[in-house]
């Protein structure tokens, strides 16, 4: 018995057009799943789609925009349909609006509400609210199902500066547990994976100099990081894949599996 073996899965990667969300797309097609890529850029998104059935996997690219509900009810139809019913849920979408950072320049009481609003519908309104709302009561009736949501080590701790981030992340942790609850007799399962630090376009500025240095803030979560680097994208493929077999991971629901070097294991 292959206990990764996702042949028979359809696997929605919502956020599939970002670093982190590509590469789990592609791991779990590496695993033998059918991928539907979900997002609002059709440019990236066809080519992740293209990337996936190089890897001689059904794959297709749907536009999708992760806080409407219509939009995302569109989307699910259309997978439905060319695809097959699907069976795990990548929320992989959310991101951090530096708008709500606070700095030396924005203190937090400077905070806008609006601003503070969009953070928590990017991370999770449109980060898990919407997409389970969408594709988990399908799961439900059919009895089965993997949801894997993106939560972050400053959904554990608040990390300087990123306020609004980590405490949307926080949201993000809770909901993923509450859901977990909900759906479990009914054979649905909903895990998260905590990233560490992992460059990507959300981040890069906080992390690299236009020259490709390290920042000043790079080089503290490095030093906060026993093993002493970032990680690589390819390095969340395999909690990604583990979480959404129905084998490996069958009585595992509303864990957190942190990917993170240590980070969260440090502290003096």
């Amino acid at each position: 018995m292959d206990l990764f073996d996702l042949e028979s899965e359809v696997a929605v990667v919502i956020g599939a057009t970002g670093v982190l969300g590509g590469a789990i797309a592609e791991g779990l097609a590496q695993a033998g799943a059918t991928v539907a890529v979900l997002g609002r850029n059709a440019e990236r998104g066809q080519a992740r789609a293209n990337a996936i059935k190089e890897l001689g996997r059904q794959s297709g690219f749907f536009s999708a925009d992760a806080m409407r509900h219509d939009s995302l009810h569109q989307a699910h139809q259309q997978v439905e349909q060319e695809l097959g019913p699907p069976t795990i849920l990548v929320n992989a979408a959310g991101g951090n609006d530096l708008k709500v950072t606070v700095n030396a320049e924005r203190k937090f009481e400077q905070i806008a509400l609006d601003d503070w609003r969009a953070n928590f519908d990017l991370n999770v309104v449109g980060g898990v609210l919407l997409p389970c709302q969408e594709f988990g009561p399908a799961m439900v009736q059919r009895g089965k199902g993997s949801i894997i949501n993106i939560a972050s080590v400053s959904s554990h701790i608040p990390l300087s500066r990123v306020v609004a981030y980590s405490a949307a992340k926080a949201a993000v942790l809770n909901l993923t547990q509450f859901l977990a609850r909900e759906w479990a007799r009914n054979g649905v399962r909903v895990n998260s994976i905590t990233p560490g630090f992992f460059p990507a376009e959300q981040n890069r500025r906080m992390l690299f100099n236009p020259d490709g240095s390290p920042t000043a803030r790079a080089k503290s979560i490095l030093d906060h990081t026993p093993m002493g680097r970032m990680g690589e994208a390819r390095e969340l493929v395999g909690v990604a894949v583990f979480l959404a077999s129905p084998k490996a991971s069958s009585f595992v629901t509303g864990t957190d599996i942190r990917v993170d070097g240590g980070f969260l294991a440090q502290t003096i």
